[in-house]
């Protein structure tokens, strides 16, 4: 009788850590199913709310959207920021679901990665906000070269138009804080490579093409030539 009851002593055992274990357990699927509702409600809301104050007019217009779709994609900004949104109410549901099992190394993990994606959807709407910006710094230097009769206006524009989107991207990195500094550090080596040979190319080779430029877009009367 002794030995049966030692050798029954390990079942005992487990089947009373399987008792106490299981209402946990549906404690915690029970949290999962109404943080995966909750999530899904935050999501359309989310998504009804941009399109109803024309949100996605905004990125349509900012050109974010033609770069989803390039990529392969058939969803718009309003549908991704719904999707952060999403995951943020489910990664919460998850992170209380597995606290409530005791699986402390799993919560430390998703809590990290909950904290990591508001600053995804912060880089994005920095993204969006200023891509919009840069258009319309595009479009007013085009339209003021215009005005002043200056050649090479769409140029201009342009240039101006991209050099604010770099300056926005590098915002938006720098939100993420993916990699520390490097990041900016050498997209800012590349660039300055880049117009410094550039510069050296046009200053080399290309002074009577700049006079040239310049002529174009500051025209001089033969009044103004000094004698």
């Amino acid at each position: 009788m002794n030995n049966i009851d030692v050798l029954l002593e390990p079942v005992h055992a487990l089947l009373n850590q399987i008792g106490a274990f299981m209402p946990r357990l549906a404690i915690a699927f029970g949290v999962l199913v109404v943080g995966w509702l909750i999530a899904k409600a935050f999501r359309f809301s989310v998504v009804k709310t941009l399109r109803a104050i024309n949100f996605n007019v905004l990125t349509e217009r900012a050109g974010v959207d033609g770069f989803l779709q390039q990529g392969g994609t058939e969803k718009d900004t309003t549908e991704v920021v719904g999707l952060i949104v999403y995951a943020v109410t489910l990664l919460a549901s998850l992170i209380i679901a597995f606290n409530s099992l005791g699986l402390s190394q799993v919560t430390d993990l998703l809590s990290k990665l909950l904290l990591f994606v508001p600053k995804v959807l912060l880089a994005l709407l920095i993204t969006v906000f200023g891509s919009y910006f840069a258009r319309f710094v595009g479009t007013t230097i085009q339209g003021y070269c215009r005005g002043a009769n200056i050649s090479d206006a769409d140029l201009l524009g342009h240039i101006a138009r991209y050099a604010t989107l770099t300056f926005v991207l590098l915002l938006a990195v720098d939100n993420l804080d993916v990699g520390g500094k490097l990041i900016q550090q050498t997209f800012l080596i590349l660039l300055g490579g880049v117009v410094f040979a550039a510069a050296l190319a046009f200053g080399l080779g290309g002074r009577d093409h700049a006079a040239a430029l310049l002529n174009r877009w500051f025209p001089r009367d033969g009044n103004d030539r000094v004698p």
